[in-house]
């Protein structure tokens, strides 16, 4: 297993060892971004920019306009609070081409506590008009939602964790071309909506659930903006509930999307994320079963929605 954020990084090696106009920038963390073997390999495209969020954001924003394709690579937690003004009006207002990768989301930083977890930035970013949000699965998943990223012209947010992923697709088993969400595993009697690294356990519930005569669909909703409504609306009309999980803030994430959707349909769902108060300290894992973002609290919340 490697990491989301070295896929990434790995992928942009190859991409911009064969276009110039590709370029890499950090806010001192190419070591936490796993960026430290392309600015070795292409120190002509990789650009450090410092502790200064702001000022990264801008200067990629400055860029694009120049006609170049950056990667700005920073933690989520900061990128999404400290930059939100530039990347409101640099990137949004402006339509700038510009890729937002936010490195260690949710609670990955483990126990540097709440000044490090982003669980906020889902509902910070996307907000903002024309910036598309992304939380690919697995290191298979990011490295084809980079390439895809790395040829269009339209912004973008992408948040990945700071630990490997398991796998969830195979080689060339994730096709992220179009915004639809990914179906992970069949099922028709309930079906689990999950993004990032909880797409994993949710395809472990539903294996769970399968040996107790559940069968648990998975969608991984790997594009949180725009959403895949389609995908939603089926769910609801050919199971008999849904269950939404995130690593983020119960509030304004996939599960206030989703919920959106079903609105007066009188489809049960049940929302599975962090509560509204300062979380626990702990390692990622930790943090993760303390609130049931496991494999075995999915399974335990579909099975009860499959009950009532």
């Amino acid at each position: 297993m490697i990491s989301n954020k070295q896929a990434i990084c790995d992928t942009l090696l190859q991409l911009a060892s064969e276009d110039r106009d590709i370029l890499v920038l950090c806010s001192d963390s190419r070591g936490s971004a796993s960026a430290s073997g392309f600015a070795e390999s292409l120190p002509g495209q990789f650009i450090e920019l410092g502790i200064a969020e702001q000022n990264l954001v801008s200067v990629a924003a400055g860029l694009a306009s120049g006609g170049m394709r950056p990667f700005v690579l920073a933690p989520a937690a900061f990128l999404s609070t400290r930059s939100m003004e530039q990347v409101k009006v640099d990137i949004c207002y402006s339509g700038s081409n510009v890729k937002l990768i936010g490195i260690s989301g949710g609670v990955s930083y483990g126990p540097l506590g709440m000044t490090h977890h982003a669980i906020h930035d889902i509902a910070a970013l996307g907000v903002l008009p024309g910036l598309r949000v992304y939380m690919p699965a697995d290191a298979e998943a990011s490295r084809s939602l980079t390439r895809r990223l790395a040829a269009d012209d339209l912004p973008a947010y992408v948040r990945v964790g700071r630990n490997a992923s398991p796998e969830v697709y195979p080689e060339g088993g994730a096709d992220l071309s179009e915004d639809c969400a990914l179906l992970t595993r069949p099922g028709q009697d309930v079906t689990v909506i999950a993004c990032g690294d909880m797409v994993a356990p949710a395809a472990a519930a539903s294996d769970a659930l399968r040996e107790q005569g559940v069968s648990c669909r998975v969608l991984d909703m790997f594009c949180i903006k725009p959403l895949d409504c389609e995908a939603v609306r089926r769910a609801a009309a050919e199971t008999s509930g849904i269950v939404t999980v995130e690593e983020h803030s119960s509030f304004l994430g996939l599960g206030s999307l989703v919920a959106q959707e079903l609105a007066g349909t009188g489809v049960p769902l049940t929302r599975l994320g962090l509560p509204d108060a300062p979380v626990v300290t702990g390692g990622q894992h930790e943090v993760l079963d303390y609130y049931g973002l496991n494999a075995g609290g999915i399974a335990r919340a579909a099975y009860e929605l499959c009950r009532r």
